[in-house]
């Protein structure tokens, strides 16, 4: 099995392993951890153990032709996006952002490209309001797992047509960085939304009120008109599903639950009862240090 080496993770910074090496030890199935894929010695390792198919998912690096003519029925890469759309290395974030109404699960039969090679079979997932990166991904890995036998078996005996992905519909996601959790009050509500969810867990949504940072966990764009300025904290009319929210350059995000640096999350309902001089604020947005992500 190889996978990516240990890495610091946490606020410890201490080094941990990826899941899936620590269920190999468990498993005593022997583990690789190379640096990169394009080495001499990273194609000598695998071609050693002489694999029939190879299986890639969430694996970061791009194998070179040496790795990919190894196994006899080819590399196969399990991708969390209806490919062509979303390839690279934030799909389903990417899915969130660009508000689709669903995403999927699509395995490939990998070559050098990125996400490029042909597609031998898709499961799509519907994506609701309340989906999350976070919440998302585990169930996209879960119809990956129940797709990922059925397919190696059907290609394995020779049933299943690869299909060339359409170069005219694709598009790419880009790494996420820290930065993107700024807040920008000046965007409109259902972007901001879409952007508390699709960078939930990591890196958050934040914004700063009192030279704190103050982290969005929840929030819901309401079809409001306010006329003030965006970062505006506003009191929002009954019947709503929070009694708070935030001018944006269009419509108002309402705040659901909220993290002050320093708190415990809370709901917003529960924040303004300790915060009374939340409503009428304007929020500012957070200026970053340079930092490492933390996975």
């Amino acid at each position: 099995m190889f996978t990516r080496p240990d890495k610091p993770a946490g606020r410890g910074r201490h080094v941990v392993s990826s899941p899936v090496k620590q269920t190999a030890v468990c498993l005593g199935i022997p583990v690789y951890e190379p640096r990169t894929m394009r080495s001499e010695e990273s194609a000598r390792q695998l071609s050693a153990l002489q694999p029939d198919i190879v299986v890639v998912a969430a694996f970061a690096y791009v194998l070179p032709a040496s790795v990919l003519s190894i196994p006899q029925f080819g590399c196969l890469n399990v991708h969390p996006s209806l490919l062509p759309r979303h390839r690279g290395s934030s799909p389903v974030a990417g899915a969130i952002l660009a508000g689709d109404s669903e995403t999927g699960v699509s395995i490939m039969l990998m070559d050098e490209g990125l996400d490029t090679g042909p597609v031998l079979s898709q499961k799509r997932v519907p994506i609701d309001d309340c989906a999350t990166t976070g919440s998302l991904t585990g169930v996209l890995a879960r119809v990956g797992a129940q797709l990922l036998l059925p397919t190696i078996e059907s290609w394995v005996a020779g049933t299943i047509d690869p299909v060339p992905q359409d170069e005219a519909t694709a598009t790419y996601t880009e790494r996420i960085s820290a930065g993107d959790g700024v807040i920008d009050w000046s965007c409109r509500a259902v972007d901001i939304w879409r952007r508390v969810r699709a960078y939930n867990p990591w890196p958050g949504c934040f914004t700063s009120w009192r030279s704190r940072r103050l982290k969005v966990h929840t929030a819901v764009p309401l079809d409001l008109r306010v006329h003030a300025e965006p970062g505006t904290v506003v009191a929002v009319p009954r019947g709503s599903p929070t009694p708070v929210g935030v001018v944006t350059g269009e419509g108002v995000l309402g705040l659901l639950s909220v993290q002050l640096e320093g708190k415990r999350p809370m709901s917003a309902v529960e924040f303004l009862r300790g915060q009374p001089g939340f409503i009428g604020a304007i929020l500012s947005q957070v200026k970053l240090p340079r930092q490492r992500r933390e996975d």
